[in-house]
């Protein structure tokens, strides 16, 4: 019985292992199970070997013997036995699939190409040639990038001092100088703000060249606009000296001294040709041709004992300009190759990214809107924006109509630009503003002066029908083709809400391409950097911002940012091979102009209106007796700004009592004179006024001692 049992037990034992064994041989490869995803071929993956099955000796043989060839000591019953049999059939897999898995991965980096097997190569030592090429490459690299370094270095200082054009849009004036002599560079003017009441135009403060008169040999000019020339003639009434600088700029101050009557310093007018050195005291100084929103406008190439210096003005890089002369790149990188010791920029347009679109674009702008036009077509920009009115003019003899000039400063412009030969329209395309009547509107061309919304401009006085010629109608089309001035913003703003109210179509900024700017944009001025590779550089033109922004542009082009200052109005720069530094502050200011007159206003009389216009003023009357001090009949007072008509009255009460009741407490030394009773009664008034009104009038008393 026992023996029947234990065979039938081996049996058992037979049939699960055949079964199993038939199980594994049954299981069918991956290629043969379509309905299984195909993984992404590897061509260097080899083939998994074929499942081998195991023999029912093997498996007997490996349960009775353990890893060290013995028997194991207890009995496990069938199941436990073939566990453990098949965890040791799953770890020798395993470490089979790893064994051939790393071999693989050994022969595939043994391989390239095409699977041929190649030896690693390894570089030898570099040659003495090969180190010596990239020594001399580095060097060669570090001086185009560094070119200012060929400068020699020697003790020699120049100093740059900005009287205005800093901190501000306009007033551009700067000066130059070394211990032998000085220059000044353009002598510009600004426009005021509406707190300067009567105030036109604003000319900088000439003291500090007064300082250095015997010193300064010559007054450059760069381009004709009024923020870099508007000043001369009240310069040339207190100082005199040679004006070196292109034909227009020159005939436009000619122009501005005929107007005050200084032409006898027509003399002393020096005319450059561009590319050409001149000798200016201890420097020589080039005029480079730049793009800008006027002809002839020119940058300044200087040489100094000290090193070069490159000054841009105001610049932009056009290279379709209508008069096809394009910025000469060249001269800047002539000089940038031989090494600049310091550059000076325009910021005006450092927060604008990009480049500056062409002049040529307005053109465009205005075809669409002269075939828009149906009546009279009135255009306004700057009167010196000479390629503007040009192209204006252009289109308006395509469209067969007569072009009339209205405004003093358009008409002297326009004049000047044709003698010299810049524009080239023939006499029988202009009449006279008094021949508008005899022509159709859609004949007619109006250029005129205005586009700031000045009061006394031409474009201003049609708004408010008070042109002597020219009634706007509802068919007119007035084109202004300008940006309002940094300060101008509300000027401008009002003369669009008469032109509005006036019923005319206007076209402003609702075109895109009606004006374009002339200052250098981002890219144009990292072209300019990387052009002249200074090692010192001085952002200017333009508020502090400005400066700022394009500080920030030159140092992504590789400028030292311990090499750039940022400057005011006043500081006083020195430059030297070794250093550069603000070494001191010298006076700077702006004189108020009333264009009506030409004459200056004080500073006192602009303060006096603009209390005027903020808090008022108080006039104060009275008699009285000389022995007694006592008053003779009543104080009149007159109040302007400061109290309702309504209250008047009581206001002039509550006078009346301060001034009795100081007359009755004051010692004999505040009675002495009417002048010390003046002060006084000023003091103990403007005293109760700022108390009661929080307000600061301007206070005028006046005694009478009888």
């Amino acid at each position: 019985m026992e023996e029947n049992k234990q065979q039938e037990k081996s049996q058992n034992q037979e049939n699960v292992i055949k079964s199993n064994t038939q199980n594994s041989t049954d299981i069918k490869s991956r290629r043969e199970r379509p309905d299984r995803p195909r993984r992404a071929g590897n061509p260097h993956r080899r083939p998994k070997p074929p499942i081998q099955p195991l023999h029912v000796s093997t498996i007997k043989e490996k349960s009775e013997i353990d890893e060290n060839g013995e028997k194991p000591k207890h009995n496990l019953s069938h199941k436990s036995q073939g566990k453990v049999q098949h965890k040791k059939v799953q770890h020798k897999k395993s470490e089979q699939n790893r064994a051939t898995k790393q071999n693989h991965k050994n022969k595939k980096a043994s391989r390239i190409g095409n699977g041929r097997r190649t030896k690693k190569n390894i570089s030898g030592p570099m040659s003495d040639a090969m180190k010596a090429s990239i020594l001399e490459n580095i060097e060669v690299n570090d001086l185009r990038m560094n070119p200012w370094k060929q400068i020699e270095h020697n003790n020699h200082k120049v100093r740059f001092t900005p009287l205005g054009g800093l901190g501000e849009i306009g007033g551009n004036i700067a000066v130059m100088e070394d211990d032998e002599s000085a220059f000044i560079i353009d002598v510009g003017m600004s426009f005021p703000d509406e707190t300067m009441h009567g105030v036109d135009i604003l000319v900088p403060d000439f003291s500090y060249l007064h300082a250095i008169k015997d010193k300064i040999v010559a007054v450059v000019i760069t381009h004709a606009h009024e923020d870099h020339i508007g000043a001369m003639p009240y310069l040339y009434k207190e100082l005199q000296f040679p004006i070196w600088g292109t034909p227009l700029a020159l005939a436009m101050i000619e122009n501005k001294f005929q107007e005050h009557g200084l032409m006898e310093h027509v003399k002393l007018f020096n005319y450059v040709t561009k590319r050409k050195q001149y000798q200016i005291g201890s420097f020589k100084i080039e005029w480079m041709h730049n793009t800008h929103s006027i002809i002839d406008a020119c940058s300044l190439a200087i040489e100094s004992k000290a090193g070069t210096f490159i000054h841009t003005a105001d610049f932009k890089v056009d290279h379709t300009p209508i008069d096809n002369q394009t910025m000469d790149l060249q001269r800047y990188a002539y000089y940038g190759s031989k090494g600049v010791l310091c550059l000076f920029s325009d910021s005006t347009n450092s927060h604008t990214p990009g480049f500056t679109k062409s002049e040529a674009v307005v053109g465009k702008t205005f075809d669409r809107l002269f075939a828009l036009a149906t009546g009279r077509v009135i255009m306004s920009t700057f009167s010196s924006n000479t390629h503007r009115i040009f192209q204006a003019m252009e289109r308006g003899i395509e469209a067969g109509r007569k072009i009339c000039v209205i405004g003093r400063s358009m008409e002297r412009n326009i004049e000047t630009t044709r003698r010299l030969g810049y524009v080239d329209i023939e006499d029988k395309h202009f009449i006279e503003s008094h021949e508008i009547p005899k022509y159709p509107d859609d004949k007619l061309l109006i250029v005129t002066t205005g586009s700031q919304g000045e009061i006394m401009a031409a474009l201003s006085r049609m708004a408010t029908n008070e042109h002597r010629h020219v009634k706007l109608k509802p068919s007119d089309t007035i084109i202004i083709s300008a940006h309002a001035i940094p300060g101008n913003e509300s000027s401008v703003s009002s003369l669009m809400n008469k032109l509005v109210k006036a019923g005319v179509t206007v076209r402003y900024k609702d075109f895109e391409n009606i004006h374009v700017s002339g200052h250098a944009a981002q890219e144009e001025q990292k072209l300019i950097l990387r052009l002249v590779q200074p090692k010192f550089f001085l952002p200017v033109h333009g508020e502090y911002n400005h400066i700022f922004k394009h500080s920030k542009t030159a140092i992504e082009c590789g400028v030292n940012p311990r090499n750039i200052l940022l400057m005011s109005d006043g500081d006083q720069i020195e430059i030297t091979t070794k250093y550069i530094k603000k070494v001191k502050s010298v006076k700077t200011g702006k004189s108020y102009i009333d264009n009506q007159n030409n004459q200056e206003i004080k500073s006192d009389v602009v303060e006096d209106r603009q209390k005027l216009s903020q808090d008022g003023i108080v006039n104060i009357a009275m008699q009285l007796n000389k022995s007694t001090k006592k008053l003779i009949g009543k104080v009149v007072v007159n109040s302007s700004g400061l109290v309702p008509k309504k209250d008047s009255k009581r206001f002039t009460h509550e006078i009346e009592n301060i001034i009795d009741t100081f007359l009755i407490n004051a010692d004999e030394k505040q009675l002495t004179s009417s002048n010390t009773i003046q002060k006084e009664i000023n003091g103990i008034v403007r005293k109760f006024i700022v108390r009661t009104k929080k307000r600061y009038p301007i206070i005028n008393t006046v005694v009478f001692m009888v």
